[in-house]
């Protein structure tokens, strides 16, 4: 049995924590059972982005004769578009050589379930015995997975997630027709991915609109845009059964308003209807770690479970499922554990994403619904993409089924609650609000005019953040995003004494 003074089990944003605690000198250990990376590097965010960007192109250049450029239809090479995602995912193999070779770095490449509160067995099943470790503490960073709905036939006739997309069932070519399950957003951007390369795609949605989370006008928009791009989206409606013969697979749907059930054939079927907590695999309840009612680990605003000296980060404490907001919470982390400052807590109150279907769709803050069921009074407004020039000379036109818009929800003392961009680069447009937003909550009390660089001075004692790079470092940036191109320079400073 080892003894290590801090044992990680996932290697997503749980590396960053590993990596400080390698700095400190302490004994480290890494469990893993899969690639290296965690889910954005495998078969999340940064794959499907070397998907989405080709179909981008070949969704602009359909549109490019309406600012005067002519073209034939795009040729999709899938090759070249596989080889360069595969070059992406492979980055895993580098991580893993490099953790082989560090001091004080034991990486386990199986699966941990705990013990006791301070052991846990790591799972090989490949015959080798299982290994026992001890830690002084814990983190879990062991993500979530797919959840696959229990639809008769689905099994047998099999599937697609997005776990085995990105490995044993990647297509050898596009799928000629595809049928997503869910309507949320790795189905929007998975829809958008194959229609854009030729595959006929139907998008199957229980509730009654796409992407739910969103403004109905957003869900709106995309679901139009989807419909002129040839996506079927086939909301109210759930899937009863699914069957298949030796060329086809069917999948039957039945309308919760008509009651009326439709059979969809298709080559393929995607499930994409959400996502599960990994927590039932940790057998933790040897560790004394409670979850919630969906499976999550209940996590405090540091982090701190239910047991001492454990602590979970991103998608498996169920409070959004997006790596910045893991690597948020790993930094917190990296703070609490080994700043010596002081304890910090996680704030969730500017959570931003994107949504890189086609149109992008990005959301900070909260919904016009939220702020209504919390008697919150605002005001709102929207500016189209048509009423900028920027945008008309991108081709956007009143009236045009095409033309976004940012639609903005605003606080009686203008404090911004909420902005929702649906439109080209709406991630980009999106991030300076969540600095904005990101800075008003850390400076709470701020006089409403300054007049010169003296009052600014003294504002700085009220809020030390004012006019520095302070609000962009501490809020989260969209992953992945060119906003990260800006945000991130700052780990870069010369810092000469």
């Amino acid at each position: 049995m080892k003894d290590y003074d801090i044992v990680v089990i996932g290697s997503g944003a749980g590396l960053m924590v590993l990596e400080e605690a390698l700095n400190h000198g302490l004994n480290c250990a890494m469990i893993e059972k899969a690639k290296l990376g965690g889910t954005c590097l495998n078969k999340g965010c940064i794959p499907s982005k070397m998907l989405v960007y080709p179909a981008d192109l070949v969704r602009e250049i359909e549109a490019s004769n309406k600012v005067g450029i002519n073209t034939g239809q795009p040729k999709v090479d899938w090759d070249t578009v596989s080889r360069r995602m595969w070059e992406q995912i492979n980055f895993h193999q580098k991580i893993e050589e490099n953790l082989q070779h560090i001091p004080n770095l034991t990486l386990y490449k199986g699966a941990g379930t705990f013990t006791g509160p301070d052991s846990m067995a790591v799972h090989y099943g490949d015959g080798r015995p299982d290994d026992i470790i001890c830690g002084k503490k814990f983190v879990i960073a062991a993500g979530a997975r797919t959840f696959i709905p229990a639809v008769e036939g689905l099994e047998n006739a099999g599937h697609v997630t997005s776990e085995t997309f990105f490995g044993e069932k990647f297509p050898k070519r596009p799928w000629k027709s595809l049928v997503l399950i869910g309507g949320g957003a790795i189905s929007a951007e998975f829809a958008h991915i194959f229609s854009a390369f030729g595959t006929k795609v139907t998008v199957i949605e229980r509730s009654g609109r796409i992407l739910s989370k969103e403004e109905p006008e957003i869900s709106e928009f995309i679901a139009k845009q989807f419909a002129k791009n040839g996506v079927d989206v086939l909301t109210d409606n759930s899937v009863v059964s699914v069957s298949q013969d030796r060329s086809m697979k069917y999948v039957t749907v039945e309308n919760a308003l008509t009651k009326i059930k439709t059979t969809v054939a298709c080559e393929e079927i995607f499930v994409a209807s959400g996502v599960r907590s990994n927590a039932d695999f940790l057998s933790l309840d040897k560790a004394g770690v409670k979850v919630d009612q969906r499976g999550w680990i209940t996590t405090n605003s540091y982090l701190e479970t239910s047991r001492e000296n454990i602590w979970a980060l991103g998608d498996i404490n169920g409070k959004y499922q997006f790596r910045h907001k893991a690597n948020h919470e790993a930094q917190v982390l990296i703070q609490n554990l080994f700043g010596g400052e002081g304890k910090k807590e996680v704030s969730y109150d500017s959570v931003p994403w994107t949504i890189f279907t086609h149109p992008q769709v990005a959301h900070v803050g909260m919904t016009e619904k939220e702020l209504k069921d919390k008697g919150i009074p605002y005001h709102t407004a929207k500016n189209h993409y048509s009423e900028v020039v920027g945008g008309r000379a991108m081709g956007y036109r009143d009236g045009d089924g095409d033309n976004g818009f940012v639609k903005m929800l605003v606080g009686e003392n203008k404090k911004i609650l909420g902005v929702h961009i649906v439109g080209p680069q709406a991630s980009v447009l999106l991030q300076p609000f969540v600095y904005l937003m990101n800075e008003g909550y850390q400076c709470g009390k701020k006089p409403r005019q300054v007049a010169n660089a003296k009052q600014i001075d003294g504002l700085r004692i009220l809020c030390p953040q004012i006019g520095t790079y302070a609000p962009i470092n501490d809020s989260m940036v969209i992953h992945p995003s060119l906003n990260e191109l800006t945000a991130w320079v700052f780990e870069k400073l010369d810092r000469k004494e």
